[in-house]
Order: C-alpha cells, then sequence, then structure tokens
C-alpha cells in the first residue's frame, strides 16, 4: 500500500486550519478516553473528486494525546476482566447502530475518500459484519483444559489454557478502507478486553470518528477507547511509547517496516499491500473471468490491497481472452461518485493520479502497449489495460494502487505460478479454474497468504484470516486471528488433583 503522506494533497487546504475553511464546516471533535474532546487545530478533509470542503476533523494537543494513552494503560486491567458478555454487547450494539446510520456513514465515506458510494455502502455493509462476527466471536472465546497425566511424572495434573491481551492496542490505519479496516482493529481489541487508541489517516478522519462516536454509547470502561486524528509526522511518539505494546499498521511497506525495526521489542502486525495476480487457465470461464478482474482492478479505483494488477493467462486462451477484458474494462462506468450507477471514481488526489500516469508512462516509453485507458482527469485516471510490459516496469514489480492492469500470456501452470511468485509481495492470488487438481497445487505452491480459485484475489470475507507473506507483512486479521494475535498464551497448572 502507498504511503499515506505520498497521496495527501500538498496543499495547506487538507491539513488547513480555521481560517481556510468556510464558516459553515462542522468541525467534528476527537474521542478522548471515550469523551469528545476538541484541541488546537484543525484537519479539513476535501472531496477527491471535486476538492469542495467535506469537513474537519480536532486535532489533539500533546497533551490531549498523552492523556488518551494514560487512560488506555489504566484501565488494561479493567478491560482485559471485562466479562464477555459486556464485551459482546458492545460490539452487538456498534454493529447495530452502523446499521440504523448506515446510508448517512456511506455518504460521509464517499465524502472524504471519492469512492462511489456503490463500494461506500459495500464498506459499512463490511463493517457491521465485523462487528457482529466479533460479538459471536467473543461469546465462544474461552480457555481449554489440557490434562497433564499423559506423562506419569504429572499424575494428577492440569493445566488451564487461556488467551490474555498483550495490552493497549495502537491501530493506524489507512485511507483506502476508512471505516472498514478501522473496524479490523477496533473490534477484535474490544472482543479480547484490550484497550486501543486509533490514528486514522489524515486524509479520511471522519468516519473513524464517528465509529468512536458509536463507541461512546456504549457501557466499555472510559479509557477502553480513543481516536486520534493526529497528522502523521507526530505518530512517531504514539509507536514508541512502551504503554501500547502492541501495533497494528496497515499503510505503506517502508513505513511498515520502518516500525518494525524502531520497536523490536513490541508486538507488531503489518498489512502492507502487494500487487495482486490473476491466473486465467486454458478451462476457466473466459467472460466470468474477464468480467471480475475489469471490475475488480478498478473498483475503489484500484485503491484496495488486493485489487487486480498482473493478469496471466494460459497462451491458447489469450486472444479470445484479452479483447474480453479490455471489453469489460471499456464497459465501466465512471465519473462523479455520487451517482448509484458509477463503478470507478477518483483516487484520494491529484498528485496520486499523477503518480499512477507517470508509472504508465514509463511502462509506455520502455514498450508497454496500452490497451485502453491512460489518461488523467485531475483526480480520476481512466481504468487501463497495458500489454507486453517489461518485468522491471513499476507497473509490474510494484504497487500501482490505481486502476491500472496489465496481462500476458504463459506456458503451462509452472511458468503461470512462476510468474505468480516473482514478487516482492504475498497477499493474495486468484486462479481461474474449473481444476480441483489445479486448485490444490495453486494453494500448495503460490507464495501468498490466500489463493481464492475460480474468482479475483480481491475476494475477502471479514471472518477468514486475511494477510500477506514477504513484504505484504506479517500477522493476520479477519476476527478470530486478529483475536489470537493481540494476545498471549498464559498456563495455570492445578496440582494433585483426582483426575
Amino acid at each position: 500500500m502507498i504511503d499515506l503522506d505520498e497521496l495527501e494533497p500538498r496543499r495547506a487546504r487538507r491539513r488547513g486550519y480555521r481560517g481556510l475553511m468556510p464558516d459553515n464546516t462542522q468541525v467534528s471533535p476527537f474521542w478522548l478516553a471515550g469523551r469528545p474532546a476538541t484541541g488546537d487545530g484543525e484537519i479539513v478533509v476535501t472531496h477527491p473528486y471535486d476538492g469542495r470542503v467535506i469537513g474537519a476533523a480536532s486535532v489533539p494537543t500533546d497533551a490531549q494525546v498523552e492523556e488518551a494513552v494514560a487512560a488506555a494503560h489504566a484501565v488494561r486491567a479493567e478491560a482485559a476482566a471485562l466479562p464477555l458478555h459486556v464485551r459482546a454487547e458492545a460490539l452487538a450494539h456498534v454493529a447495530r447502530r452502523l446499521a440504523e446510520r448506515s446510508e448517512e456513514i456511506a455518504r460521509l465515506i464517499t465524502g472524504e475518500n471519492g469512492k462511489p458510494l456503490l463500494w461506500a455502502r459495500g464498506e459499512v455493509g463490511r463493517a457491521i459484519s465485523v462487528f457482529r462476527f466479533a460479538a459471536e466471536e467473543t461469546r465462544r472465546w474461552s480457555g481449554h483444559a489440557q490434562r497433564l497425566d499423559t506423562d506419569p511424572a504429572a499424575a494428577g495434573r492440569l493445566a488451564y489454557v487461556s488467551r490474555v491481551p498483550h495490552g493497549p492496542v495502537l491501530a493506524v490505519t489507512p485511507f483506502n478502507f476508512p471505516l472498514n479496516l478501522t473496524a479490523h482493529k477496533v473490534a477484535p481489541a474490544i472482543a479480547v478486553g484490550a484497550p486501543v487508541v486509533v490514528k486514522p489517516a489524515p486524509a479520511t478522519p471522519l468516519s473513524a470518528l464517528v465509529l468512536g462516536e458509536i463507541l461512546a454509547e456504549t457501557e466499555l470502561p472510559a479509557g477502553m477507547v480513543s481516536v486520534l486524528p493526529v497528522p502523521n509526522d507526530r505518530a512517531a511518539g504514539l509507536v514508541d511509547d512502551p504503554r501500547l505494546p502492541v501495533v497494528s499498521f496497515t499503510g505503506s511497506g517502508p513505513v511498515g517496516w520502518m516500525i518494525k525495526e524502531r520497536v523490536p521489542r513490541k508486538h507488531v502486525t503489518l498489512e502492507l499491500g502487494g500487487n495482486a495476480a490473476a491466473v486465467v487457465c486454458a478451462d476457466a470461464d473466459l467472460d466470468h473471468a474477464a468480467a471480475r478482474i475489469g471490475l475488480f482492478s478498478n473498483y475503489q479505483a484500484g485503491q484496495s490491497c488486493i485489487a487486480v494488477q498482473r493478469v496471466y493467462v494460459a497462451r491458447e486462451v489469450y486472444d479470445a481472452f484479452t479483447p474480453r477484458l479490455v471489453a469489460a474494462v471499456e464497459g465501466l462506468v465512471t465519473g462523479d461518485p455520487w451517482d448509484d450507477a458509477t463503478q470507478v471514481g477518483p483516487l484520494i488526489s491529484a498528485e496520486a493520479a499523477e503518480r499512477v500516469q507517470a508509472w504508465v508512462d514509463e511502462a509506455a516509453a520502455a514498450g508497454a502497449e496500452v490497451l485502453t485507458g491512460g489518461t488523467r482527469d485531475g483526480a480520476a485516471y481512466a481504468p487501463t489495460v497495458l500489454a507486453d510490459v517489461p518485468a522491471g516496469a513499476k507497473v509490474a514489480c510494484e504497487e500501482v494502487f490505481g486502476p491500472v492492469l496489465l496481462v500476458q500470456p504463459f506456458d503451462g501452470l509452472d511458468e503461470a505460478f512462476a510468474l505468480v511468485n516473482d514478487s516482492r509481495y504475498g497477499l493474495q492470488a486468484g486462479v481461474f479454474t474449473r481444476s480441483l487438481d489445479v486448485a490444490f497445487r495453486a494453494h500448495r505452491e503460490l507464495e501468498v497468504g490466500g489463493v481464492i480459485i475460480g474468482d479475483v484475489p480481491s475476494y475477502r470475507a471479514d471472518q477468514m484470516p486475511y494477510g500477506g507473506v514477504k513484504e505484504s507483512g506479517i500477522g493476520r486479521e479477519g476476527l478470530r486471528s486478529a483475536m489470537e494475535d493481540y494476545t498471549y498464551e498464559k498456563v495455570m497448572v492445578l496440582t494433585g488433583l483426582a483426575l
């Protein structure tokens, strides 16, 4: 995933102060230990499609950040001791309230992020599921007993094994899914009884602040949740603070690995993006594959860690598949994200679109053929298909994080899987095939965290383990997986029992 700082406009209007905003702009408070608060400045949020001001978020002072961290540290024992029914009901309440306010929140996401309402509504629906799944997993969260008298020396002994939180969680969230990726960090923290301090992306803080508002309606103890929209250049203090022993980060690779190196004694989980590949085998339904790849290379304007970027097609069907793919891409509805029919909207900023344009131009100059797209209009970039892309081009080996895909033929599965694995990243891959043998071989051989058979790598069920290998990160999201990631096993041995 691309660095947030790189994608934020360098104009003052996004990080401006009150004097740069319209007089009627509402400034949202942040959430300090469960209560609303205001600081000494504001982040101004503008709509990527037309630049108009959407709202603003109050920025906490250093003293207020310290107060939030101190509160999380102070409440950690109380949070860990919360009865499961209290945690589960708080999570269920959030799911209900998100559902009640779903259209309002979807429009807020579209406003600050620029994604079409189609996808914003889907994001709210997924966040509802995340909190519902978390409530369900919380009620199943339990220790287990293990008899130790399998060895004569342990006669009469029984181990009780439970999982307990490492401690308060620092959740650093990105702009591309400002609600759902925040939910994926906050919900499992509450489920295991861990306080959480959220630092949302400066480009899109408003969705996280609404989530903080809803969480404040619950019976969770004060101090358990704070949402602090601080600029990225103030994040280092939160990362370094020993009172936040868990750091869960979604964002750019260089920043993520820097965090890991900076705090080697902390428990750090990283979701760092990728350049997801789809393999189209000769036995695939070509129309289905083209439609799915065309859409999910460009959904969210390609600003998804698992958006399709590399497409490898069996040579015997390449000439039949490629026109289908181009037609599918050209058939997407682009434009105003407020239009219910729009499928592809703008990127987060004009600077982001300029970077994508530069990468495509670089590939074209090196010999790539632009089959469709390749043009920019402000923050919008036309859905683009490239062929004959040199292996060393950025669009082939880096994460584009824009509506661009490349298509290339392969001869045999050995070559196809080698092409997929020839990447620094390894998040998910898709394989379009009807063969179970190929499916299990792909699962066995592809160096990724997830293999999606019969569909794009962009598929994610929010309850399943989700994460990558290589430079795509460490750790797993997905409710149960994240709950385990935020905790460690603790053993109690009972002695002298008649078992």
